[in-house]
Protein backbone atom coordinates (compact mmCIF):
# COMPACT_ATOMS: atom_id res chain seq x y z
CA UNK A 1 0.00 0.00 0.00
CA UNK A 2 1.32 3.42 -1.01
CA UNK A 3 2.04 5.42 2.14
CA UNK A 4 3.08 8.65 0.41
CA UNK A 5 0.43 11.22 1.37
CA UNK A 6 -1.11 13.53 -1.19
CA UNK A 7 -1.41 16.99 0.31
CA UNK A 8 -3.42 19.83 -1.21
CA UNK A 9 -2.06 23.37 -0.97
CA UNK A 10 -4.32 26.36 -1.49
CA UNK A 11 -1.98 29.37 -1.81
CA UNK A 12 -4.72 31.77 -0.68
CA UNK A 13 -4.91 35.44 -1.66
CA UNK A 14 -3.29 35.64 -5.12
CA UNK A 15 -1.97 39.19 -4.68
CA UNK A 16 -0.33 38.32 -1.34
CA UNK A 17 2.66 36.18 -0.46
CA UNK A 18 0.78 32.88 -0.79
CA UNK A 19 1.97 32.26 -4.36
CA UNK A 20 5.50 33.38 -3.37
CA UNK A 21 5.88 30.91 -0.54
CA UNK A 22 4.24 28.13 -2.58
CA UNK A 23 6.86 28.66 -5.29
CA UNK A 24 9.59 28.80 -2.63
CA UNK A 25 8.69 25.49 -0.99
CA UNK A 26 8.57 23.89 -4.45
CA UNK A 27 12.31 24.50 -4.68
CA UNK A 28 12.94 21.52 -2.37
CA UNK A 29 11.88 17.89 -2.28
CA UNK A 30 9.17 16.73 0.14
CA UNK A 31 8.07 13.45 1.72
CA UNK A 32 4.61 13.87 0.20
CA UNK A 33 3.07 14.63 -3.15
CA UNK A 34 2.10 18.30 -2.99
CA UNK A 35 -0.82 19.32 -5.17
CA UNK A 36 -1.36 23.07 -5.49
CA UNK A 37 -5.02 23.92 -6.09
CA UNK A 38 -4.31 27.09 -8.00
CA UNK A 39 -3.96 28.86 -11.31
CA UNK A 40 -0.78 27.58 -13.00
CA UNK A 41 -0.23 30.82 -14.93
CA UNK A 42 -0.31 32.79 -11.67
CA UNK A 43 2.29 30.52 -10.06
CA UNK A 44 4.51 30.55 -13.15
CA UNK A 45 4.34 34.36 -13.35
CA UNK A 46 5.21 34.73 -9.66
CA UNK A 47 8.12 32.29 -10.04
CA UNK A 48 9.42 34.40 -12.91
CA UNK A 49 9.03 37.57 -10.83
CA UNK A 50 11.00 35.95 -8.00
CA UNK A 51 13.65 34.60 -10.36
CA UNK A 52 13.01 31.01 -9.30
CA UNK A 53 12.78 27.97 -11.60
CA UNK A 54 9.48 26.12 -11.58
CA UNK A 55 8.24 23.17 -13.61
CA UNK A 56 4.48 22.71 -13.39
CA UNK A 57 2.90 19.31 -13.94
CA UNK A 58 -0.85 18.60 -14.13
CA UNK A 59 -2.48 16.65 -11.31
CA UNK A 60 -2.91 12.98 -12.30
CA UNK A 61 -5.23 11.32 -9.75
CA UNK A 62 -5.02 7.94 -11.47
CA UNK A 63 -1.29 7.70 -10.82
CA UNK A 64 0.19 6.59 -7.50
CA UNK A 65 1.38 9.42 -5.27
CA UNK A 66 5.10 10.12 -5.43
CA UNK A 67 7.19 12.45 -3.23
CA UNK A 68 7.47 15.90 -4.80
CA UNK A 69 10.79 16.62 -6.48
CA UNK A 70 12.74 19.85 -6.09
CA UNK A 71 11.83 22.48 -8.66
CA UNK A 72 8.52 20.84 -9.57
CA UNK A 73 4.95 21.51 -8.53
CA UNK A 74 1.86 19.49 -9.37
CA UNK A 75 -1.11 21.79 -9.99
CA UNK A 76 -4.83 21.12 -10.15
CA UNK A 77 -5.77 24.09 -12.32
CA UNK A 78 -8.38 26.65 -11.22
CA UNK A 79 -9.38 29.47 -13.62
CA UNK A 80 -8.50 33.02 -12.58
CA UNK A 81 -10.60 35.44 -14.60
CA UNK A 82 -9.06 38.70 -13.44
CA UNK A 83 -5.66 40.34 -13.54
CA UNK A 84 -3.38 40.05 -10.52
CA UNK A 85 -0.58 42.38 -9.51
CA UNK A 86 1.57 41.28 -6.58
CA UNK A 87 0.78 43.50 -3.60
CA UNK A 88 -2.40 45.02 -5.07
CA UNK A 89 -5.58 43.60 -3.56
CA UNK A 90 -8.32 42.81 -6.07
CA UNK A 91 -11.74 41.84 -4.61
CA UNK A 92 -12.67 40.24 -7.93
CA UNK A 93 -10.12 37.51 -7.21
CA UNK A 94 -11.98 36.42 -4.06
CA UNK A 95 -14.22 34.11 -6.08
CA UNK A 96 -11.07 32.34 -7.25
CA UNK A 97 -9.87 31.99 -3.63
CA UNK A 98 -13.16 30.35 -2.62
CA UNK A 99 -13.09 28.13 -5.71
CA UNK A 100 -9.65 26.80 -4.72
CA UNK A 101 -10.96 26.01 -1.25
CA UNK A 102 -14.10 24.31 -2.56
CA UNK A 103 -12.07 22.18 -4.96
CA UNK A 104 -9.61 21.19 -2.24
CA UNK A 105 -12.48 20.26 0.09
CA UNK A 106 -14.06 18.08 -2.61
CA UNK A 107 -10.77 16.28 -3.30
CA UNK A 108 -10.15 15.67 0.40
CA UNK A 109 -13.68 14.48 1.13
CA UNK A 110 -13.54 12.09 -1.82
CA UNK A 111 -10.26 10.70 -0.40
CA UNK A 112 -8.29 11.64 -3.52
CA UNK A 113 -6.13 13.81 -1.28
CA UNK A 114 -5.15 13.05 2.31
CA UNK A 115 -4.90 16.53 3.76
CA UNK A 116 -5.13 20.25 3.11
CA UNK A 117 -2.62 23.02 3.81
CA UNK A 118 -4.04 26.52 3.41
CA UNK A 119 -2.14 29.70 2.63
CA UNK A 120 -3.02 33.17 3.92
CA UNK A 121 -6.26 34.88 2.91
CA UNK A 122 -7.75 38.33 3.47
CA UNK A 123 -11.19 37.98 5.03
CA UNK A 124 -12.13 41.60 4.37
CA UNK A 125 -11.52 41.23 0.63
CA UNK A 126 -13.56 38.03 0.52
CA UNK A 127 -16.42 39.72 2.35
CA UNK A 128 -16.30 42.63 -0.10
CA UNK A 129 -16.74 40.12 -2.88
CA UNK A 130 -19.51 38.21 -1.10
CA UNK A 131 -21.39 41.42 -0.50
CA UNK A 132 -21.38 41.99 -4.25
CA UNK A 133 -22.80 38.54 -4.96
CA UNK A 134 -25.08 38.16 -1.92
CA UNK A 135 -28.03 37.45 -4.22
CA UNK A 136 -26.39 34.23 -5.38
CA UNK A 137 -28.22 31.63 -3.30
CA UNK A 138 -25.96 28.85 -4.63
CA UNK A 139 -22.99 30.21 -2.68
CA UNK A 140 -22.89 28.71 0.80
CA UNK A 141 -21.84 31.32 3.37
CA UNK A 142 -22.61 34.15 0.92
CA UNK A 143 -23.32 36.65 3.67
CA UNK A 144 -20.14 36.61 5.74
CA UNK A 145 -16.78 34.85 5.69
CA UNK A 146 -15.33 34.71 9.18
CA UNK A 147 -12.32 32.52 8.41
CA UNK A 148 -10.94 29.26 7.04
CA UNK A 149 -11.92 27.31 10.15
CA UNK A 150 -15.60 28.23 10.03
CA UNK A 151 -15.79 27.91 6.24
CA UNK A 152 -14.30 24.41 6.25
CA UNK A 153 -16.74 23.33 8.95
CA UNK A 154 -19.69 24.70 7.00
CA UNK A 155 -18.67 23.28 3.65
CA UNK A 156 -18.03 19.81 5.12
CA UNK A 157 -21.20 19.99 7.24
CA UNK A 158 -19.13 19.37 10.36
CA UNK A 159 -21.14 20.46 13.38
CA UNK A 160 -18.13 21.25 15.56
CA UNK A 161 -14.47 21.91 14.85
CA UNK A 162 -11.68 23.18 17.10
CA UNK A 163 -8.97 25.63 16.12
CA UNK A 164 -5.54 24.82 17.54
CA UNK A 165 -2.13 26.38 16.90
CA UNK A 166 1.04 24.46 17.64
CA UNK A 167 4.74 25.19 17.69
CA UNK A 168 7.67 22.83 17.57
CA UNK A 169 10.32 22.99 20.32
CA UNK A 170 13.23 25.33 19.74
CA UNK A 171 16.33 23.78 18.22
CA UNK A 172 18.37 26.32 20.17
CA UNK A 173 16.96 27.45 23.56
CA UNK A 174 19.05 30.61 23.22
CA UNK A 175 16.53 31.78 20.62
CA UNK A 176 14.10 32.37 23.47
CA UNK A 177 11.61 29.83 22.18
CA UNK A 178 10.02 27.08 24.24
CA UNK A 179 11.98 23.84 24.47
CA UNK A 180 8.88 21.64 24.18
CA UNK A 181 5.87 21.80 21.86
CA UNK A 182 3.21 24.38 22.74
CA UNK A 183 -0.33 23.65 21.58
CA UNK A 184 -3.12 26.15 22.16
CA UNK A 185 -6.72 25.26 21.29
CA UNK A 186 -9.63 27.69 21.36
CA UNK A 187 -13.17 27.41 22.69
CA UNK A 188 -14.30 30.38 20.57
CA UNK A 189 -12.58 31.62 17.43
CA UNK A 190 -13.33 34.72 15.37
CA UNK A 191 -15.83 36.53 17.57
CA UNK A 192 -15.99 40.11 18.81
CA UNK A 193 -14.76 40.21 22.39
CA UNK A 194 -18.18 41.37 23.62
CA UNK A 195 -19.72 38.12 22.27
CA UNK A 196 -17.29 35.68 23.86
CA UNK A 197 -18.88 35.20 27.29
CA UNK A 198 -22.31 34.54 25.82
CA UNK A 199 -20.83 31.97 23.41
CA UNK A 200 -19.36 29.82 26.19
CA UNK A 201 -21.75 27.15 27.42
CA UNK A 202 -21.52 23.68 28.93
CA UNK A 203 -22.32 21.64 25.81
CA UNK A 204 -19.99 23.55 23.49
CA UNK A 205 -17.14 23.47 26.02
CA UNK A 206 -17.62 19.74 26.52
CA UNK A 207 -17.56 19.13 22.75
CA UNK A 208 -14.43 21.22 22.34
CA UNK A 209 -12.52 19.36 25.04
CA UNK A 210 -13.70 15.98 23.73
CA UNK A 211 -12.48 16.75 20.21
CA UNK A 212 -9.18 18.10 21.55
CA UNK A 213 -8.67 14.99 23.70
CA UNK A 214 -9.52 12.65 20.80
CA UNK A 215 -7.14 14.28 18.32
CA UNK A 216 -4.27 14.56 20.80
CA UNK A 217 -4.56 10.79 21.25
CA UNK A 218 -5.26 9.67 17.68
CA UNK A 219 -3.29 12.20 15.63
CA UNK A 220 -0.51 13.31 17.97
CA UNK A 221 0.08 9.95 19.65
CA UNK A 222 -0.32 11.24 23.23
CA UNK A 223 -1.97 8.35 25.05
CA UNK A 224 -3.10 10.23 28.16
CA UNK A 225 -2.91 13.97 27.46
CA UNK A 226 -2.79 16.66 30.12
CA UNK A 227 -4.85 19.71 29.16
CA UNK A 228 -4.60 23.00 31.03
CA UNK A 229 -7.69 25.21 30.86
CA UNK A 230 -7.74 29.01 30.99
CA UNK A 231 -10.43 30.75 32.95
CA UNK A 232 -12.48 33.30 31.06
CA UNK A 233 -12.18 36.21 33.45
CA UNK A 234 -9.14 37.91 35.02
CA UNK A 235 -7.75 35.72 37.83
CA UNK A 236 -10.22 33.02 36.68
CA UNK A 237 -13.06 35.06 38.14
CA UNK A 238 -11.50 35.66 41.57
CA UNK A 239 -14.05 33.36 43.24
CA UNK A 240 -16.92 35.06 41.45
CA UNK A 241 -15.92 38.65 42.20
CA UNK A 242 -14.72 39.24 38.62
CA UNK A 243 -17.27 37.06 36.82
CA UNK A 244 -19.06 33.81 37.53
CA UNK A 245 -18.62 31.86 34.26
CA UNK A 246 -15.94 29.72 35.90
CA UNK A 247 -18.31 28.76 38.73
CA UNK A 248 -21.46 28.32 36.63
CA UNK A 249 -20.11 26.77 33.43
CA UNK A 250 -16.41 25.96 33.20
CA UNK A 251 -15.65 24.16 36.48
CA UNK A 252 -18.78 21.91 36.39
CA UNK A 253 -17.91 20.86 32.84
CA UNK A 254 -14.29 20.12 33.78
CA UNK A 255 -15.40 18.11 36.80
CA UNK A 256 -17.73 16.04 34.62
CA UNK A 257 -14.98 15.22 32.13
CA UNK A 258 -12.44 14.50 34.88
CA UNK A 259 -14.87 11.90 36.20
CA UNK A 260 -14.64 10.25 32.78
CA UNK A 261 -10.87 9.97 33.14
CA UNK A 262 -9.59 13.09 31.38
CA UNK A 263 -6.57 14.88 32.81
CA UNK A 264 -7.82 18.45 33.04
CA UNK A 265 -6.69 21.31 35.24
CA UNK A 266 -9.08 23.57 37.04
CA UNK A 267 -9.82 26.90 35.36
CA UNK A 268 -6.50 28.73 35.73
CA UNK A 269 -5.72 32.45 35.45
CA UNK A 270 -4.47 33.01 31.92
CA UNK A 271 -1.93 35.60 33.01
CA UNK A 272 0.10 32.99 34.92
CA UNK A 273 -0.79 29.78 33.09
CA UNK A 274 1.79 30.34 30.34
CA UNK A 275 4.77 29.94 32.66
CA UNK A 276 7.30 27.14 33.04
CA UNK A 277 5.63 25.91 36.23
CA UNK A 278 2.54 24.88 34.28
CA UNK A 279 3.82 24.34 30.74
CA UNK A 280 6.44 21.78 31.80
CA UNK A 281 3.71 19.15 32.15
CA UNK A 282 1.14 20.36 29.62
CA UNK A 283 0.29 18.64 26.34
CA UNK A 284 -2.16 21.37 25.33
CA UNK A 285 -3.69 24.60 26.58
CA UNK A 286 -7.36 25.41 26.10
CA UNK A 287 -8.00 29.15 25.84
CA UNK A 288 -11.47 30.62 25.99
CA UNK A 289 -10.99 33.10 23.14
CA UNK A 290 -8.70 33.96 20.25
CA UNK A 291 -6.52 36.68 21.77
CA UNK A 292 -6.23 34.99 25.17
CA UNK A 293 -3.82 32.26 24.08
CA UNK A 294 -2.58 32.96 20.57
CA UNK A 295 -0.49 36.06 21.32
CA UNK A 296 1.57 33.99 23.77
CA UNK A 297 2.02 31.15 21.30
CA UNK A 298 2.97 33.46 18.43
CA UNK A 299 5.41 35.38 20.58
CA UNK A 300 7.28 32.11 21.13
CA UNK A 301 7.06 30.69 17.63
CA UNK A 302 5.80 33.12 14.99
CA UNK A 303 6.83 31.88 11.57
CA UNK A 304 7.20 28.36 12.95
CA UNK A 305 3.68 27.85 14.26
CA UNK A 306 1.00 25.82 12.52
CA UNK A 307 -2.76 26.35 12.58
CA UNK A 308 -4.59 23.00 12.80
CA UNK A 309 -8.33 22.40 12.49
CA UNK A 310 -9.41 19.51 14.73
CA UNK A 311 -12.62 17.58 14.12
CA UNK A 312 -12.77 17.78 10.30
CA UNK A 313 -13.13 14.60 8.21
CA UNK A 314 -9.59 15.22 6.88
CA UNK A 315 -6.30 16.73 8.04
CA UNK A 316 -6.06 20.52 7.71
CA UNK A 317 -3.16 22.73 8.66
CA UNK A 318 -2.31 26.33 7.81
CA UNK A 319 0.28 29.06 8.11
CA UNK A 320 0.30 31.32 11.16
CA UNK A 321 0.57 34.62 9.26
CA UNK A 322 -1.34 36.90 6.94
CA UNK A 323 -1.14 37.93 3.29
CA UNK A 324 1.71 40.48 3.70
CA UNK A 325 0.85 42.44 0.56
CA UNK A 326 3.90 44.63 1.09
CA UNK A 327 6.22 41.63 0.62
CA UNK A 328 4.44 39.98 -2.31
CA UNK A 329 6.67 39.56 -5.32
CA UNK A 330 9.69 40.98 -3.50
CA UNK A 331 11.48 37.73 -2.72
CA UNK A 332 11.52 38.64 0.98
CA UNK A 333 8.61 36.44 2.10
CA UNK A 334 9.51 33.72 4.60
CA UNK A 335 8.14 30.27 3.77
CA UNK A 336 9.04 28.68 7.13
CA UNK A 337 5.45 28.57 8.42
CA UNK A 338 4.16 26.98 5.20
CA UNK A 339 6.92 24.39 5.38
CA UNK A 340 6.05 23.71 9.03
CA UNK A 341 2.37 23.36 8.07
CA UNK A 342 3.23 20.89 5.30
CA UNK A 343 5.47 18.83 7.56
CA UNK A 344 2.79 18.79 10.27
CA UNK A 345 0.15 17.67 7.76
CA UNK A 346 2.44 14.87 6.51
CA UNK A 347 3.10 13.70 10.08
CA UNK A 348 -0.61 13.75 10.96
CA UNK A 349 -1.55 11.88 7.77
CA UNK A 350 1.08 9.22 8.40
CA UNK A 351 -0.06 8.78 12.00
CA UNK A 352 -3.61 8.25 10.76
CA UNK A 353 -2.42 5.27 8.68
CA UNK A 354 -2.08 3.45 12.00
Amino acid sequence: MNRTPRIAITPGEPAGIGPDITVQIAQQAHHAELVAIANPQLLKARATQLGLPLTIKPYQPSQAAQPSAAGELIVDAIPLNTSIEAGAANPQAAGYVLATLDRAIDLCQSKQLNGLVTGPINKHIINQYLQQCSDDASRVNSEFFSGHTEYLAQQTQTSKVVMMLATNPAADPKEGLLTRPLRVALVTTHLPLKAVAEAINHDDLKQTITILQHDLIHHFGISDPTILVCGLNPHAGEGGDLGDEEIRIIEPCLAELRAQGMRLSQALPADTLFTDKYLANADAILAMYHDQGLPVLKSHGFGRAVNITLGLPFIRTSVDHGTAFDLAGSGQANSSSLLAAINMAVDLCQSSYG
